[in-house]
């Protein structure tokens, strides 16, 4: 338990303590003052260290970022669907299994494909007669039997026969098959290269008319080794993706790496639902790190002819207006009006309003436009006393009366 004494001293230093005056605050700075369209701050002003300016660059270019997207190089790929009707036996291949023309890729039970067989064997009997017809018929006419109309009626005949033989031994062997009926038809690679998708089952049943466009195929074959790069690109953007003309991708998937990619073909109609027009380009694959349907960026320099580059914190919007504070000297500071032509996450492209090299405030220029606003409306005030000042309000009679007899 403390001593009496110790109680006692405590209390004389505090009493002490609060005899004392509070150290005089620091006096406010005077605030800036409006001259015309100048904002005046007095020199070594608290307000000016948290002010950064950032000078207005010359622009000839501007960099552009547009959506890209990687799909299969459409000039060396196959898309395989069924001719025929019929059952799926053996698959031969998979998805990433690399193949070359010709390889089988499955075994297809299909009766369809059995008429198609049978078509070309009673063709080829059928013009066999029509052979032995036409020399029998020959044998006649040198005999004097026979007239010369049977045996140009022989010959049609014959010609009919082999031409049909034709039509149906080159549909049987367009898709592998002789003049033997075995239903056994041999799904064939067109091409070599790898197989990049599967979309068949043992077992499934086939039918030509429910394939099309918008149903996946039996097979997908491709040369991963170019793919191509579908770019939206808006009008303005057109000129810097001309054909022939190169440009730098990046992808979300590997964004440490960029890779170049060559523009082969644009088109000459913009989409109706996206405004943009459909660029496309091809990129070298030999290693097989992208992968169709990756999405990335394109990187272009589209020209400019006109305007300076200035920060996008620098640029307020006001309505529909843009505001830029200018720095004209030391502690000056002048608003302006501009037009903006790019308008970018780090900086936006100005074309009036700003000439190069002049020096913008690029943070807390918020904070300068209150200012303004501040001297604007303190310069607008009536001062006091002015003639222009309502009169002070009278008071009523009787209090004025109750005074003067008081």
């Amino acid at each position: 338990m403390p001593s009496p004494l110790l109680s006692v001293l405590a209390a004389a230093c505090l009493l002490a303590g609060c005899g004392r005056e509070a150290p005089p605050l620091p006096p406010e700075p005077p605030a800036p003052i409006l001259q015309g369209k100048q904002l005046r701050y007095p020199p070594d002003h608290p307000q000016l260290k948290l002010i950064e300016t950032a000078a207005a660059e010359q622009v000839t270019s501007v960099p552009a970022q547009l959506p890209a997207r990687l799909v299969w190089d459409e000039s060396r790929t196959q898309r395989i669907y069924p001719p025929f009707a019929g059952r799926v036996g053996a698959i031969r291949v998979d998805v990433g299994q690399r193949v070359a023309a010709g390889t089988v890729l499955a075994d297809l039970a299909s009766p369809d494909f059995a008429v198609a067989q049978a078509d070309t064997a009673k063709a080829e009997a059928d013009a066999s007669v029509a052979a032995k017809a036409l020399a029998r018929q020959r044998e006649l006419y040198q005999l004097g039997i026979a007239a010369r109309k049977d045996v140009e009626q022989a010959e049609g005949d014959a010609a009919r026969a082999r031409a049909e033989v034709a039509r149906a031994s080159a549909r049987t062997r367009m898709y592998g098959g002789g003049a033997a009926v075995n239903q056994q038809l041999a799904i064939r690679a067109g091409m070599g290269g790898v197989v990049v998708e599967r979309n068949i089952n043992p077992g499934q049943e086939l039918r030509p008319d429910q394939y099309g466009p918008a149903t996946p195929p039996l097979f997908t074959l491709t040369d991963p080794t170019t793919l191509w790069v579908q770019v939206d690109a808006r009008d303005m953007d057109v000129e810097a993706l001309r054909p022939g003309q190169t440009f730098v991708l990046r992808l979300a998937a590997l964004p440490d790496i960029p890779f170049e990619a060559r523009v082969t073909a644009a088109a000459d109609v913009i989409d109706p639902g996206t405004r943009t027009i459909k660029i496309r380009g091809v990129v070298n694959n030999p290693e097989r790190r992208l992968k169709a349907e990756m999405l990335g960026t394109a990187l272009i320099e589209r020209a400019h002819q006109r305007g300076v580059s200035v920060p996008a914190s620098a640029v307020t919007l006001r309505g529909a207006e843009h505001w830029v504070v200018v720095q004209t000297s030391p502690g000056v500071f002048e608003r302006r009006l501009v037009d903006t032509s790019e308008e970018g996450a780090r900086d936006v492209i100005v074309t009036s309003g700003i000439r190069p090299g002049e020096k913008v405030v690029s943070e807390n220029a918020l904070l300068l436009l209150r200012q303004f606003r501040l001297a604007e409306q303190e310069a607008s005030a009536p001062a006091p006393g002015a003639s222009g000042a309502a009169p002070a309000a009278q008071p009523p009679a009787s209090a004025a009366s109750e005074r003067s007899a008081s």
